[in-house]
């Protein structure tokens, strides 16, 4: 659906002697405040496409300032790195630590494992009672259905590292990798999300040509950020409990392993490409996802916990199969249920 829907069409009109003019869908002129007499501006594109987005008003500077953190002193450990990630998630550019007191050694290091941590995030300036960090990413060049395939990827890596420690029953190695990973593609698709919210220009060049949808995305990512969680925490598990399971139980773990990773990729397919009969057919297997993991207590053994984690996972997947079902039925006028009793 795109915005101003039914009046997608304008009639161009002439103004003055040799100007043309064409009104602006009243929806979106409210929405942005305009007024008589208020500037706009364009983007010409190379195959003639105009984007249309309000001028900034008087005294807006050219480049913004800083995001600022300042503070006597930062002894808090996990304080710091959850300011920086937060300015970075919301759309901050530059992100500069002021303190009174030197920053202690365990904190720049926490600042820097930040920084690291983070797509396109360098430390610029370093002293020791001032950093400043600076993101290099252009965000037009990351769109939101490419992140979120990537995330599916990762989602997928970690279900299989999990069939392997099942199958070895041994530790995996792989851990830190992936969840390191997941959280620099998932910060990065959430300061998308907001970068999109303030700018629909850059929305629609990303993925998102109705401004309105950007809140369905929003809730597909925080599912995606859940599931990441979910299988952090069960593969941490396994690490532990892994080694002493019996054969049965990994056989039982190993099923329900298959289940949700076939699971996961038919919803985040249907998600991303919305066809009303796969919606269908992947809202139809909530029930089954609701039910992963479901053997007998006395069959899991040690891997009671991952267990859980999982089922607790077909809770997401079920959350993201209803956001297929609006997908397809925004898409389509009339929807026809056939052989699904």
């Amino acid at each position: 659906m795109a915005w101003g829907t039914p009046s997608r069409e304008r009639r161009v009109l002439k103004a003055g002697h040799s100007s043309i003019a064409v009104t602006l869908p009243k929806p979106w002129a409210e929405a942005m405040n305009l007024r008589p007499g208020d500037l706009v501006v364009f983007d010409q594109n190379d195959d003639g496409t105009l984007y249309l987005k309000p001028a900034p008003g008087p005294g807006v500077p050219g480049a913004p300032t800083p995001f600022l953190v300042q503070a006597r002193a930062i002894e808090t450990p996990g304080l710091l790195e959850r300011l920086i990630v937060g300015a970075y998630r919301v759309g901050h550019d530059a992100i500069e630590v002021r303190t009174d007191l030197p920053l202690a050694p365990d904190r720049l290091e926490e600042l820097v494992d930040t920084a690291r941590g983070l797509l396109g995030v360098s430390v610029v300036a370093q002293e020791p009672n001032r950093v400043v960090l600076q993101n290099f990413i252009d965000p037009s060049k990351y769109g939101l259905p490419q992140l979120v395939q990537r995330t599916r990827m990762i989602l997928v890596a970690f279900l299989e590292e999990m069939e392997e420690v099942v199958r070895r029953r041994g530790r995996s190695r792989r851990l830190s990798t992936l969840e390191e990973e997941a959280n620099k593609v998932l910060a990065l698709l959430v300061r998308q999300l907001f970068l999109s919210s303030r700018d629909w220009s850059l929305a629609r060049r990303i993925g998102s040509p109705d401004p309105r949808q950007l809140l369905e995305w929003r809730v597909v990512v925080h599912a995606l950020e859940e599931l990441a969680e979910l299988f952090g925490q069960a593969l941490r598990s396994l690490n532990e409990d892994a080694p002493k399971m019996t054969a049965e139980a990994a056989a039982a773990l190993g099923a329900s392993l298959a289940e949700v990773k076939g699971q996961l990729k038919a919803v985040v397919d249907t998600v991303m490409h919305p066809s009303l009969d796969h919606a269908c057919e992947v809202y139809q297997q909530g029930d089954r996802s609701a039910a992963i993991a479901t053997v007998p207590e006395s069959r899991l053994g040690r891997t009671r916990t991952a267990s859980y984690l999982l089922r607790r996972s077909g809770t997401c997947l079920s959350l993201l199969a209803g956001v297929a079902i609006d997908r397809a039925v925004a898409s389509g006028n009339e929807l026809v249920l056939t052989e699904l009793a």
